[in-house]
């Protein structure tokens, strides 16, 4: 394929490059123009000379490299100007009579320098979700791409006695975006156990990445879903199927059922799960609370209570002697 092919080819070699993706200047292609490679040949061989195809193979062959070339997609535009800078000191290599068999691959490997230099590609972190911070910038057909998981996690089970209480914890093992993360719950019930979401209906109440249920009943048995967005981008969909065990509670008759009804005293479906909003003892009894940090900030903030409550008793005494 020809470097200085004329200027009406141009589109269609970028079409077919991207389909084929056979390109063995991949990153040359991506990161200059055809104008700029003609000008740079044009510069060492003349524009009429018969040295210029010998010029675009040479160029060809230098950055035969980087046909394969990935790198973080926030890194492309320092990669962009890399290239920049290399058609500036080549176009300088060129006016000064310098030889391109030489300057093509220097400009290579100065190239190469720069992409190991960037920062690296994040791996893809299974089972599920759309991970922005992977996402990579390919040479091999001047496109980006993200990790190839589905987005809907597997279904995790949790198993509560009737009567407590039921947590849910919608996180994922992967780096979300800051800003503009939305959280919305959905149940599926009938004690189903399923990621079909014609089965699901949404629960208003819940919002926010934690939530619970309390106190749990044979009704609640099902599949809770928790939909992640980011600016109404769906990012990935996690399942609880919660399973309630547990005989029914003693001296629990017909009548009081109904009667439970008939005020409304069962919690609503539509409202039986709640945002939480963990306590300290709810906090400190999470594994992996008890830090060596965290203990020393629990025991300074003990001492304080304590030289508190010792400065208030003497100030007491000392008022009440006084007036005696």
């Amino acid at each position: 394929m020809a470097l200085l092919a004329p200027a009406s080819a141009v589109p269609s070699t970028v079409v077919a490059l991207a389909f084929l993706r056979a390109p063995a200047w991949a990153c040359l292609l991506c990161f200059t123009s055809y104008n700029e490679r003609l000008r740079i040949c044009q510069i060492f061989a003349g524009v009429e000379s018969p040295e210029l195809e010998k010029c675009e193979e040479a160029f060809t062959a230098a950055f035969k490299g980087l046909l394969d070339t990935e790198i973080n997609y926030d890194e492309r535009n320092h990669l962009h100007d890399a290239f920049t800078q290399m058609t500036h000191s080549l176009q300088e290599t060129a006016t000064a009579q310098g030889s391109f068999e030489v300057a093509f691959p220097d400009a290579a490997e100065k190239i190469q320098k720069v992409i190991l230099q960037l920062k690296e590609v994040q791996a893809c972190i299974p089972p599920c979700g759309l991970q922005e911070v992977a996402r990579r910038f390919r040479c091999r057909g001047c496109y980006s791409a993200v990790c190839d998981l589905p987005l809907d996690c597997p279904v995790q089970d949790v198993t509560v006695t009737r009567g407590q209480q039921a947590m849910f914890s919608c996180t994922v093992n992967f780096q979300l975006p800051k800003e503009e993360i939305t959280y919305s719950w959905k149940f599926a019930g009938g004690g189903v156990r399923t990621q079909d979401l014609t089965y699901f209906r949404d629960i208003p109440r819940a919002r926010g990445y934690l939530a619970r249920i309390r106190p749990v009943q044979p009704t609640h048995r099902g599949t809770f879903s928790c939909v992640i967005t980011h600016d109404q981008r769906l990012l990935a969909r996690l399942y609880f199927f919660l399973n309630v065990t547990g005989p029914p509670p003693r001296r629990e008759t017909e009548l009081q059922v109904n009667f439970r009804e008939v005020l409304r005293w069962a919690p609503r479906e539509a409202e039986m799960i709640e945002p939480w909003t963990p306590s300290l003892g709810e906090l400190l009894a999470r594994p992996g609370t008890l830090t060596p940090s965290n203990q020393c900030l629990l025991a300074a903030v003990a001492a304080l209570a304590s030289a508190t409550v010792t400065v208030l008793a003497w100030m007491f005494f000392r008022w009440y002697f006084s007036g005696n």
